[in-house]
């Protein structure tokens, strides 16, 4: 993960002179921004430092119909997290001067339990299965320079 502690340091003297509206408009900006980097990075299943997640475990053992069959082949080829990287979960957003890109709602749970890699029932009742970690939300060393990138931008206007 970046360190952004130098951008802090240079950047929050000059954002402390800014009207509070016009942080909120800079900070949403930029969250909304963060959220498109970090779908991106979820839709090519990577984590933030560009390393590939683990594969979807193989299928289990083979069903009676064909048509299940199928349908389990569909499942594995669909990519990961397809609708965890909507806008209606995947919020971008302003809390106290700084930027969040955070999941929301009952996406959360599902988001944390992979993010993480916690143990968690594969269905409300169902068997508990052991999930690897897959980083789906952080920022790496191309967003910090971004962000320092878009501060200078901003403040220079």
């Amino acid at each position: 993960m970046a360190d952004l502690s130098a951008i802090e340091d240079w950047a929050g003297a000059l954002l402390a002179k800014l009207t509070p509206t016009a942080r909120r408009r800079l900070a949403v900006d930029m969250a909304r921004q963060l959220r498109t980097r970090n779908a991106q990075r979820m839709r090519a299943q990577t984590d933030p430092e560009g390393n590939a997640w683990q594969a979807r475990k193989p299928p289990g053992p083979a069903l009676r119909s064909k048509r299940e069959q199928i349908r389990q082949q569909a499942q594995q080829r669909k990519p990961m997290f397809a609708k965890l990287r909507m806008q209606r979960y995947l919020k971008a957003k302003s809390v106290n001067g700084a930027a969040v890109v955070e999941v929301v709602g009952r996406a959360q749970r599902i988001a944390r339990v992979h993010h993480f890699g916690e143990t968690a029932p594969v269905k409300p009742g169902g068997p508990m299965h052991d999930y690897p970690a897959r980083e789906l939300l952080g920022i790496n060393d191309s967003d910090a320079a971004w962000i320092g990138d878009y501060l200078a931008d901003y403040l220079s206007r």
